[in-house]
């Protein structure tokens, strides 16, 4: 079947007259023709035009989706996870502006006025990366996590650090290599950090083994294809190391009161992710639990599961990707409901098992291959 340029331009809510000038820049050119000898889109030119539009607004300029479309080693499959990807990028940095605003109107509402730089950052290019530049005040190395990693990468001397970040999990006695998809996490890194190279996991620039080990910590959750993205960790390294969660276990969910009772909508996050018994089969992985301690030093999701009161803290809020994730609204209610369940006593009540544990399980994995 063969569309003509006006279905297809009504079709797609652009103009006739856009059409005609990626014809003439050669960006979409329909390869069919009509009986009236017309040229018309075949389903291959439509699935070209899909990918340039994509691109177009999510505010790609034309010679940078020339370069997109046109990569050789990019398929449609491909694409579409770098859109669906780009989208939800976009939907997050929406979702933080939402937040930043409703923050100013409560402030204004108090009688507070914002300052200069408070209001530009509303609409900097830094919002999203908020989480990234609150690392540095809760996020750092857990001493006892770190052991059962660096054991768990052998005698391996060259590593491959995935989803690096600040590099907080990198082992000091190893020669690493970084991989960094965020621009702030990057410049995040401490002088003397290993180097880093901006790349995403289900695409890494290195040749097939070019490493003893490969590392990821607490970053499958944020790739678009984890499976692909294993893969490709088992692709340059001859061991693989990976820390998650089960984030597919009903089970994970019920234990962890603050996802059970204050937080329902991480289910929906994480709905249709792998498991993390189907990561470990994508890479032949053995699968480890990994206990948390009560005063784990890093502040990720699960880590105040005995310190409740941590979660009313925004910069702590701020440094878990998931409050962002689950909107502003979702956030409010969940601290409002446990400030009030800390005052009143019924936190402490619902979870007063919680008091004679050192350590708890909550799903954490350890994958090793």
């Amino acid at each position: 079947m063969h569309l003509t340029v006006g279905r297809v331009a009504g079709l797609a809510g652009v103009s006739v007259r856009t059409l005609h000038h990626y014809d003439e820049i050669g960006l979409v050119q329909p390869s069919a023709r009509t009986a009236a000898g017309y040229r018309a889109y075949s389903a291959g030119d439509v699935e070209r035009l899909r990918e340039v539009l994509a691109y177009r607004r999510l505010g790609f300029g034309l010679r940078e989706i020339v370069d997109l479309v046109d990569d050789p080693t990019t398929d449609a499959v491909a694409h579409l996870h770098r859109l669906r990807g780009l989208l939800l990028e976009q939907r997050d940095r929406a979702a933080a502006m939402v937040t930043a605003i409703d923050r100013e109107l409560e402030a204004r509402a108090m009688g507070i006025r914002t300052t200069p730089e408070e209001q530009l950052k509303v609409f900097g290019a830094q919002l999203y990366e908020a989480i990234g530049s609150a690392y540095p005040a809760t996020r750092r190395t857990e001493p006892r996590i770190a052991a059962r990693i660096w054991d768990a990468l052998g005698d391996a001397r060259t590593v491959l650090n995935v989803g690096a970040g600040t590099g907080s999990y990198e082992p000091p006695d190893r020669d690493v290599t970084a991989v960094e998809p965020s621009a702030v996490m990057r410049a995040l890194r401490p002088a003397g950090a290993a180097p880093c190279v901006a790349a995403a996991a289900e695409s890494l620039p290195f040749e097939d083994q070019s490493f003893d080990a490969a590392l990821a910590f607490s970053t499958v959750h944020h790739w678009h294809d984890p499976i692909a993205g294993l893969r490709e960790l088992r692709r340059v390294a001859r061991r693989v190391v990976v820390f998650t969660h089960d984030a597919s276990d009903t089970g994970w969910r019920h234990r962890f009161w603050l996802t059970r009772d204050y937080l329902p909508e991480v289910a929906g996050l994480v709905a249709g992710r792998p498991s993390v018994d189907q990561l470990a089969r994508a890479i032949g992985a053995r699968l480890e639990p990994v206990l948390i301690p009560w005063d784990c030093a890093d502040g990720f999701f699960e880590a105040y599961w005995r310190r409740p009161e941590a979660y009313l803290e925004e910069q702590v809020r701020r440094a878990i990707s998931v409050w962002t994730r689950v909107g502003p609204e979702a956030e409010q209610r969940a601290v409002r409901t446990l400030r009030d369940d800390l005052s009143s006593g019924r936190w402490a009540e619902r979870n007063r098992e919680l008091d004679a544990l050192d350590a708890a399980e909550l799903g954490l994995r350890l994958l090793v291959a």
